[in-house]
């Protein structure tokens, strides 16, 4: 295991300036910081590691890393936060946040440090740099989220395609056959994990169901009442007769804004379901069939295998899905056309 003189050696610097940079007691100058972060990791040095453990205590702080961008939709990720919060408040524990940008830079901070006892990863891109670095340190690390490359990590999430898939069901079911995805913005499509799947599953489960399926997107970098509307009213005169909306609140509320102007009710003559939606959907103008995505359940199992990482009977790396809850509140049913068949 490498040593604070060779961090010091690498870095270029004096051992009491890695010391400084480490323990954060003196300011060390940006440039400099980054130096001695990249030799901590580059040799692997976790200060204080073989200590804690010779004395068998823990910090009783997990890392957060959840990265703000200009693009991030806050309510959604903050509801993430808090449910992760309190289930490690629940487990004695305490939730460091890091918000850096540049994720994996304060996820490197805190591993180097030995400040945590593991380490909880949201806002999971597909190509995410912090799952490398997750490989390397040895802080135990849960992605709450899936990554394309997801070899050898613990990750949790919805099982988004199961959701999609009951969705096409329940459409298909009541008799529909043209369906409309109204999605998340173009951006979240490249950025996110969730969303590709959402869309990938709906396309394939319409295919195998005999029913044919289109989706627009809600903006570019934000959903915008101006662009969902628009997309809405493409899928609708394209013969979508129901809606599968897995987009923002807001987005939500501008979607059943353009069936009202059009003088569409729900489910007479559009059905609508909500897939993966982790926002109170009973603020709407109209109650909504669901398939959400509950923070909670992805936070509480995230800290449990946290906790588990910590002990004797360590978790095997994997991705565990949650199965999907259907809500139904009545905004599915038959099409028109299928009405005038039976009578």
């Amino acid at each position: 295991m490498a040593n604070i003189n060779e961090v010091a050696e690498v870095a270029g610097v004096s051992i009491s300036t890695v010391s400084y940079a480490l323990s954060g007691k003196r300011p060390v100058a940006a440039d400099t910081r980054r130096r001695i972060e990249a030799a901590v990791l580059q040799l692997g040095y976790s200060p204080n590691a073989g200590a804690r453990m010779l004395a068998g205590s823990r910090t009783q702080i997990f890392a957060l890393t959840e990265p703000l961008r200009t693009d991030t939709h806050a309510p959604t990720h903050m509801s993430f936060v808090l449910a992760t919060a309190i289930a490690a408040r629940r487990n004695d524990y305490d939730i460091l946040l890091l918000t850096d940008e540049q994720a994996q830079a304060g996820m490197s901070r805190v591993a180097a440090n030995g400040l945590v006892d593991a380490i909880l990863v949201l806002d999971v891109a597909p190509d995410d740099a912090r799952v490398a670095l997750a490989r390397q340190i040895a802080t135990p690390t849960v992605f709450i989220g899936i990554p394309d490359d997801n070899d050898g990590l613990i990750c949790v999430d919805l099982d988004f395609e199961a959701a999609a898939a009951q969705a096409v069901d329940l459409l298909a079911d009541a008799g529909h056959r043209s369906i409309g995805l109204v999605g998340q913005t173009e951006t979240a499509y490249v950025k996110s994990n969730f969303p590709p799947r959402v869309r990938a599953s709906v396309l394939e489960r319409s295919a195998a169901r005999g029913v044919d399926a289109a989706y627009g997107t809600t903006g570019s970098k934000h959903a915008d009442r101006q662009s969902t509307r628009r997309t809405v009213a493409e899928l609708l005169d394209g013969g979508a007769t129901a809606l599968i909306l897995h987009c923002a609140d807001d987005a939500h509320a501008a979607a059943l804004a353009e069936l009202d102007a059009r003088g569409l009710r729900v489910p007479e003559d559009v059905s609508v379901v909500s897939v993966g939606a982790s926002f109170d959907l009973t603020a709407l103008p109209v109650a909504l069939d669901s398939l959400p995505l509950v923070p909670e359940s992805s936070c509480d199992l995230a800290v449990d295998l946290a906790l588990k990482a910590l002990g004797p009977d360590r978790p095997e790396p994997g991705v565990r899905l949650i199965p999907p809850t259907y809500t139904p509140r009545g905004s599915i049913a038959a099409p028109r056309s299928s009405e005038a068949a039976a009578d």
